[in-house]
């Protein structure tokens, strides 16, 4: 990666794994490295990879099991059909499932900003950087 890049980590190593399905390194349903072994070959925290796998699931691309690892779903370039509201038009769903998408979504973006203070703190008090 390189150092000239001024966005988050987590987005340029979300960046960089998307590359990576996208030329055929990782393939539709095969299983990423895990959390771990992606921290140490970015020098990252296991919240930054966290906060990169969280993009790569909110695109679609690749899918997190409990206890067994993320998994590739599709690459970059195939059309993303959103299984929560596949078959149709907002017009299909209740209007309970449309403020509970709003509320989720929203709930989201908070826990997104929550991410990025963690990143921050979790950056400053690491004991291998040098002080500001």
């Amino acid at each position: 990666m390189g150092t000239t890049d001024r966005r988050r980590p987590y987005l340029r190593i979300a960046d960089d794994i998307r590359r990576e399905i996208a030329a055929g390194r990782y393939a539709v349903g095969e299983q990423l490295p895990v959390a771990r072994e992606l921290a140490d070959k970015y020098g990252v925290a296991m919240m930054t990879i966290g906060n990169a796998l969280a993009v790569l699931r909110d695109e679609g691309l690749i899918e997190t099991r409990q206890g067994s690892g993320s998994f590739v779903l599709r690459t970059p370039d195939e059309e993303t059909p959103r299984p929560a509201v596949t078959g149709g038009s907002d017009e299909e769903h209740s209007e309970e499932f449309l403020l509970i998408s709003q509320q989720l979504q929203e709930i989201r973006e908070h826990v997104k900003k929550l991410s990025f203070r963690l990143d921050e703190l979790d950056a400053r008090t690491r004991p291998d950087q040098p002080e500001q």
